[in-house]
């Protein structure tokens, strides 16, 4: 057995791995960057050691560094997590010529499966069904249109080494193939230092199925189950789920056995990822071979009762699979969804900064993965994700309603995140329902997520709410001592509630558990511990539980609940009627600006001083978290002054330049 374990990676996945080491008995090492000198992995391991500055490449990238590490700590095994160098071939090169053992597969099968060119050829000798498509290297955008032509439209262009949805892109017309190959080129350069671009059919109404397989280094190959990944934001998974609402046994059975077929073409050993495309009628495609650990692993774990960390440090011990294919067998659900630090109302861009308040939620079914903690940061320098979340039910049903219950008790502050879109896909009727595809995200918000999009089951909870906590707050008012004689608070418990331009009269009591209140001539009767301050109102309504976060704001109280965020103002009848009458400054034009719309690095800026542009022109490309965002004109115009410099650090909503 290992006797010291260091994690080549950093947050969640380091914190991971710590876990069932130590589970293990095994020692602990961690590295990080400057940016990570105070992360919660550092603080899990039993030592850490500094690899250099906070950018990837000069430190978690850095493959002498992480083998100095090992050298100076003795730590003899290396888990790499995943991203990063999980599936670098000379990083195993590297390993085993220092004589560290890597957990994770042979160098012959990251190279192999890594380059998704090669795969699909070994795929298709296996006898794994694969995606029409070219599965040579594309020259350039002319040659792209030419063998688009041929498998006809739709197409996606992927890059050969890529992965996480960088360079990828669907192209429906000749003009999306041209501009396609370009950004999918520059970002598989960016991500992976290699441009080599293929095409494949582009499966329309697809869902993303996956197969994880087990492989010992006595030839031993297993599956357990699979994992629907289907609700994908630009190719980048969402929420997972195991099992599949969409497969029967049948089915399951043939990719778990073609998974293995392939595993063996390669002489894989230990845990790995084969994933599928599949359309309405079942039938399914090889899509990639993952050669490492995958983000949504949790799932599979506990639907299986296996820990997939601990079977991957056995097998890299030498150890044999104590597990047979029979004896894998799934019970229960199991839901995760990932929880990013990103703003769902500003087109998901990423947020970064200090996480001020930060409350994970925890009851029967709950399983928070994360690398963070209250007071940490959020950087710049690395993927956005804070942590995932999962939940575990008796059956899909009981998996959904832990999870929205456990998104609504999730409180974080300090940056934007997304709870809000992840309740309001837990909501979704069609999720509800397992009518999933890949195109789930863009069919039901095709103009991007906007909380008056969620249907709630009972619309009135926000409005109930916000009085109950108003109350208290006058109540808690009037007994203020040394009040202004003539002038004291006499709490009213008549008020009106705006929430959406939308005016409802309530009626608050307090009780001896809670409030009563009378809304549109029906009662709710709510029994609650709550106090002034707390951030998560909860609370029992007519026989429901229910819990609300609760952020006094300026003009009212913002809400948080089941996947909206409730702009709410709780005035006095009078107040309201004086309201009729009051005159509003209408906001600032900035129509007239192009504005970066995100944190990052403006690459390329299209237009000159004094052009004239028409609408969908490109005017400028950013460059954040490794993806390439193309800016447009949205109506005709001409530039007037330009404001950035190609190369500059853009700030969100910095002025790029002004139309005249």
């Amino acid at each position: 057995m290992l006797k010291k374990i260091l994690v080549a990676n950093r947050g969640e996945i380091a914190c991971r791995v710590f876990i069932t080491a130590k589970k293990m008995g095994i020692a602990t090492v961690a590295v990080y960057s400057d940016a990570d000198r105070d992360s919660l992995h550092v603080q899990m391991a039993d030592e850490a050691v500094h690899i250099g500055p906070s950018v990837s490449s000069d430190s978690y990238l850095a493959i002498n560094k992480i083998i100095q590490a090992c050298l100076d700590t003795g730590a003899d095994a290396v888990h790499p997590g995943y991203g990063f160098l999980s599936e670098n071939g000379h990083f195993r090169d590297s390993l085993d010529a220092a004589g560290i053992i890597f957990i994770g597969p042979s160098k012959e099968a990251i190279e192999s499966m890594g380059d998704k060119i090669t795969s699909k050829r070994i795929a298709e000798q296996a006898g794994v069904n694969t995606i029409p498509g070219y599965t040579d290297v594309v020259r350039d955008a002319d040659h792209a249109i030419e063998i688009s032509a041929e498998i006809g439209y739709p197409v996606m262009l992927k890059a050969s080494s890529g992965g996480g949805g960088k360079g990828m892109r669907v192209a429906n017309n000749d003009g999306d193939c041209r501009e396609g190959f370009e950004r999918a080129t520059n970002e598989a350069k960016s991500s992976f230092g290699d441009d080599r671009i293929f095409i494949e059919k582009y499966i329309q109404q697809p869902r993303h199925i996956e197969i994880q397989v087990m492989a010992d280094s006595q030839g031993n190959v297993i599956y357990l189950g699979e994992r629907e990944c289907s609700i994908q934001r630009r190719h980048q998974k969402v929420i997972e789920e195991a099992p599949s609402p969409f497969l029967d046994n049948e089915t399951r059975k043939k990719m778990g056995e073609q998974s293995c077929a392939l595993a063996r073409a390669v002489n894989y050993q230990s845990a790995g990822t084969v994933e599928f495309i599949a359309d309405a009628d079942m039938n399914f495609y090889f899509l990639e071979m993952n050669t490492r650990l995958q983000v949504e692993h949790p799932v599979t774990e506990l639907v299986t009762g296996q820990d997939l960390v601990e079977l991957m440090i056995r097998v890299a011990s030498g150890e044999k699979l104590m597990l047979t294919q029979n004896d894998v067998t799934l019970s229960g659900w199991a839901i995760e969804a990932r929880v990013y630090a990103e703003d769902p109302l500003r087109n998901f861009l990423p947020s970064t900064g200090r996480l001020v308040k930060y409350s994970e939620p925890k009851g029967n079914g709950i399983r928070v993965d994360s690398g963070v903690y209250e007071g940490g940061e959020i950087s710049i320098f690395y993927d956005p994700m804070i942590a995932k979340l999962i939940t575990y039910g008796d059956d899909r049903s009981q998996s959904i309603t832990r999870m929205v219950d456990a998104l609504d008790n999730y409180y974080i502050r300090g940056v934007n995140h997304n709870i809000s879109f992840l309740n309001a896909l837990m909501v979704h009727p069609r999720f509800v329902d397992g009518d999933l595809t890949t195109n789930f995200i863009a069919d039901e918000f095709p103009d991007g997520f906007h909380a008056d999009l969620v249907v709630q089951n009972d619309p009135e909870i926000a409005v109930v709410v916000a009085a109950s906590v108003h109350q208290l707050d006058c109540e808690r008012a009037g007994l203020l001592s040394d009040q202004l004689e003539g002038h004291e608070v006499e709490p009213s418990n008549e008020w009106i509630v705006i929430i959406a331009d939308q005016r409802r009269s309530v009626r608050v009591r307090l009780t001896d558990t809670g409030y009563l209140v009378e809304l549109d001539g029906q009662d709710y009767c709510i029994f609650t511990e709550w106090r002034l301050g707390d951030p998560l109102f909860k609370a029992v309504i007519n026989d429901v539980n229910v819990s609300v976060q609760v952020e006094p704001v300026a003009s009212g109280y913002r809400l948080f609940y089941r996947g909206t965020e409730i702009n709410a103002q709780v005035i006095s009848p009078r107040a309201a009627d004086f309201m009729k009458h009051m005159l509003f400054k209408p906001p600032q034009d900035m129509s007239k600006f192009l504005l970066s719309p995100m944190p990052g690095l403006l690459v390329n800026l299209s237009v000159n001083e004094g052009q004239e542009v028409k609408e969908g022109e490109e005017l400028a490309v950013i460059e954040a978290m490794k993806m390439e965002n193309s800016l447009r004109a949205t109506k005709d115009g001409v530039v007037g002054n330009i404001e950035a410099e190609q190369g500059d650090s853009l700030a969100v909503d910095q002025i790029i330049l002004e139309f005249k």
